[in-house]
């Protein structure tokens, strides 16, 4: 596979989301019998969560289907979901095991029915199906003008009956299996929005698009009594059975009223449950407990124990109810990322499990003020955050977050450990007469002591403050330290530069305690934002032409310029190691620049831009939030647990589209593409034997094998015993194996002790060794490769033996040493395992210098030898001379 047409991103994969709860689509409460347990269902985007009502933990999360969820319902063992026109059902909540096609509109209404299950599409066409054959039971069609379906429910204890509500705002019931229309109820003039069985047989609860419930029997046709809320159309219904009569209704402002039956009454109203509509809301069955769900990406538990009849906040999971403005990671574990958003809120998710989630809350200007008037009619809200630094150094002590806000000239710190708002508000004295100006903070950091927060604004200015004491020490520059708005700022890890980035193009460094101006460089175009790696010292820049360059603090020249992305960059994010730039841009891909190559190692694109993306401090997530979605997505990096390698990208370099990941960790599905033939990119590199024939290589023996050939003597005599070994009396049973390197069993011939002779045969003594044969063969076909290698395998020892073994008197010829030569003259030609062949030659000249001194052939095949030695070790030894003089120099000399 070639590069250009990867199939995803090499360094990066999905790996879940974070901070999805819920949307729009009411949740659906189910009971396990076994488990004894309640669980609540919401859907989220293509998928569906499974949380379980004691701890609100998650338990399951469905496969992703095609398209968002339209709809969901469940009975007791599937849950059925509508996407477009198709009708899934689920098992286990994880997996689809039916699907119903035959609707030819979106579906908006599910009804589990027994062995069947109903479903209603914008068309106002009905449809009954059997669960098990998928086949269609049933179709009513109706007429939109007449009777528009809006709302679906099944009354206890009437068997096959159903009772559909519609928009104009009458009522039918219909006996499904007889298709038969039984009953119409002529409505109350207002369309109907929800139907709902109360726990009374025969009782329904109708709400109305007016604000209207109508508490109505429908085997009398009477209504028993009716309520009035005044926050718009009713959106949800539920009544509480653990003996209190009390209704509750939900709103499309986020409000609920609590009803009492008996008295007729408004008991109580729970305003802001929700910061946008009520979706869904049920009673836990025989619990004093209320569910609730919105489109805020929120879940909550309300507990009814306190006199008054209010319902207090018992346990939520709430995201971020509008997208994320900036993400980044707190701390130096990796586990915590804040995230700021468009609502407002400044929130911490936790990447190892929910429970470990915070919300910081909402800016405000005066927090008493704000309580008093309620988030609803807050005008003391503070706009949402654009930009964040965090520290730990001393966030135990004080606030160790420093934030501004879009348009915005005060900025605000945050305390993570008491998860509020901070004590100070960041304003310069020299705006307090008129702030009518158009002024707005623009940048922030905080230094990594956690004592100062550097606040740059739009005017050109730049301010430190004291954390501690939230008071003003000082400016950079004598007026302005830019003239236009500052992008960015950021203060170096020992608190010596202060680098601020402004539109008129110029990157200023600074002193941080003096503020005295140090050093003044000039960019090629304006400046969009800034991003510093304290470690490191590497200074990323991105321009408005979206480019990107890199400067060195340290040398201050710009040592790397990236381009290629089509848009505006929204966001960088170092590696920890600073080897690595990742920046997101508009263009909807996210890049990965290797600093020290500076080249693009990895791309991918993307459905939706990523607005901000922050790398974890240990390197295992990359982290982003993307336009219009409230979710935030972790990546997993490949290269700490998988082979990795690495190509710079072709300027044409098509990137793959790569899905986000859900909300559950991905997981390794068997598909045939595991199955496929490695790429090359993975293919590991693999070193010759020899680099170039023109090389000398050697063995990669260790040294124990060849080193000690010529002190084997000495050895032997060190290593002699002082006295003989001596036999244990009842010594174990083992295998006796043959002397060597690699241990080998001694195979007995199944001869016993008694029957083996004693009278030694001459003949074994003298049989030839393998060694001795090759080199025999050797000399007719001469190939020693085999003579080599057995010689490799053997021990100091028996190297010793096999070349005494050699000379006439010990049983060998000269034809054998001859071929011996030849074999270390073949070594020195092919310029392989060059210090075997020294060494191997160096112990034969020592055991038979004399006798190869008497004989002329083997003086002959001797000088043979003696000219490509010379010659080698000539070269070798002018190459060693030039490096240790070059060395030598550069050690000495004075450059």
């Amino acid at each position: 596979m070639s590069v250009g047409h990867r199939k995803g991103s090499a360094i990066f994969s999905g790996f879940r989301a974070l901070g999805l709860y819920s949307n729009h689509l009411p949740h659906v409460v189910r009971y396990h019998k076994r488990h004894r347990e309640f669980y609540v269902v919401t859907a989220v985007g293509k998928c569906f969560h499974t949380y379980n009502v004691k701890k609100l933990g998650i338990v399951a999360v469905s496969n992703a289907l095609s398209g968002d969820i339209t709809c969901l319902a469940a009975d007791r063992m599937l849950v059925f979901v509508a996407h477009g026109t198709i009708v899934k059902a689920f098992a286990r909540s994880k997996e689809v095991v039916h699907t119903y096609k035959g609707h030819n509109a979106e579906v908006h209404l599910l009804q589990p029915f027994g062995d069947h299950v109903i479903s209603v599409d914008r068309d106002n066409v009905v449809v009954i199906w059997d669960v098990q054959s998928e086949e269609e039971y049933l179709q009513l069609n109706f007429d939109k003008m007449v009777f528009a379906v809006s709302a679906i429910m099944h009354p206890s204890t009437y068997l096959n009956k159903i009772l559909l509500g519609s928009e104009q705002g009458g009522l039918q019931l219909w006996n499904v299996k007889s298709n038969k229309l039984l009953y119409t109820f002529s409505g109350w003039g207002s369309g109907v929005t929800v139907l709902q069985q109360a726990p009374a047989v025969d009782v329904i609860a109708v709400g109305l698009a007016s604000g209207q419930i109508v508490i109505h029997n429908i085997k009398c046709d009477e209504s028993l009594m009716k309520f009035q809320q005044d926050w718009g159309p009713i959106t949800a219904i539920s009544f509480r059975t653990d003996g209190h009569p009390v209704m509750a209704a939900g709103s499309p402002v986020g409000h609920i009223g609590l009803w009492d039956l008996d008295d007729k009454k408004l008991i109580s109203q729970m305003r802001n449950a929700h910061t946008t509509a009520i979706a869904g809301m049920s009673f836990v069955h025989g619990e004093p407990l209320l569910i609730t769900n919105g489109a805020d990406n929120a879940i909550r538990v309300w507990i009814f124990d306190a006199p008054g009849g209010g319902g207090r906040l018992l346990r939520s999971r709430m995201g971020h109810s509008a997208p994320p403005t900036k993400i980044q990671h707190h701390g130096q574990n990796g586990q915590q990322v804040l995230s700021a958003g468009q609502d407002g809120t400044l929130q911490s998710f936790s990447t190892v499990h929910e429970r470990f989630n915070k919300s910081l809350g909402r800016g405000s200007i005066n927090k008493k003020k704000s309580k008093k008037k309620g988030l609803q009619y807050d005008t003391m809200k503070l706009p949402p955050i654009t930009a964040f630094a965090s520290e730990t150094a001393r966030q135990s002590d004080w606030d160790g977050i420093i934030a501004c806000h879009r348009g915005y000239l005060i900025a605000t710190t945050w305390n993570y450990q008491k998860t509020s708002m901070g004590a100070y508000k960041l304003e310069p004295e020299r705006f307090h007469k008129d702030r009518g100006l158009n002024v707005h903070a623009t940048a922030v950091d905080i230094t990594s002591c956690g004592n100062f927060g550097v606040v740059a604004l739009s005017t050109g200015h730049i301010d430190v403050y004291n954390m501690q004491s939230g008071m003003h020490r000082g400016q950079y520059g004598k007026e302005k330290a830019h003239e236009g708005p500052v992008r960015g700022v950021a203060v170096d890890g020992l608190n010596q530069l202060t680098i601020s980035v402004g539109a008129d193009r110029l990157i200023k460094f600074w002193k941080f305690k003096s503020k005295e101006l140090v050093h003044t460089a000039t960019l090629s175009s304006s400046p969009a934002s800034m991003l510093l790696h304290r470690d490191s010292g590497m200074l990323a820049v991105s321009l408005d032409d979206f480019s990107i360059n890199i400067m060195d603090i340290e040398t201050r020249k710009i040592v790397r310029k990236f381009s290629g992305h089509r848009g505006q960059i929204n966001d960088m994010a170092f590696s920890p190691d600073g080897r690595w730039l990742v920046t997101a841009s508009m263009d909807c891909t996210i890049r990965t620049w290797d600093l020290p190559s500076g080249c693009l190692v990895d791309c991918f694109l993307l459905d939706s831009a990523a607005v901000s993306i922050t790398m974890s401090p240990t390197g295992d997530f990359l982290v982003s939030s993307h336009v219009d979605d409230v979710g935030i997505y972790l990546w997993s990096n490949n290269t700490l647990f998988n082979l990795v390698s690495l190509r710079p990208l072709p300027s044409d370099y098509e990137p793959p589209v790569v899905t986000l990941p859900g909300t559950c960790p991905a997981q390794d599905l068997d598909s045939p593409e595991a199955d496929e033939e490695p790429s090359d990119e993975m293919i590991v590199y693999e070193s010759p034997e020899q680099l170039g024939e023109q090389l000398v290589t050697l063995s990669l023996l260790p040294d124990s094998r060849w080193k000690n050939l010529l002190n084997l003597d000495v050895i032997k005599k060190r290593n002699k015993p002082k006295e003989p070994p001596k036999v244990p009396k009842s010594a174990p049973f083992f295998i006796p194996t043959l002397p060597g390197l690699v241990p080998r069993f001694a195979v007995s011939e199944g001869q016993n002790a008694e029957e083996q002779s004693k009278i030694v045969n001459l003949g074994v003594l003298a049989q030839k060794s393998d060694f001795y044969m090759q080199l025999e063969d050797a000399l007719v076909s001469n190939n020693y490769s085999s003579t080599v290698r057995l010689l490799k395998e053997m021990g100091p020892s028996r190297i010793e033996t096999e070349l005494r073994s050699l000379a006439p008197e010990g049983g060998g010829s000269l034809d054998v040493m001859q071929s011996f030569l030849r074999m270390i003259g073949s070594i020195l030609d092919s310029k392989r395992d060059f210090d075997l062949a020294q060494a191997y030659l160096a112990l034969f000249l020592k055991l038979h210098l004399k006798l190869i001194s008497e004989e002329s052939t083997l003086m002959e095949e001797a000088a043979k030898v003696l000219g490509p030695l010379e010659e080698t070790w000539t070269h070798m030894q002018m190459l060693f001379s030039q490096s240790l003089c070059l060395l030598g120099y550069m050690k000495s000399a004075l450059l």
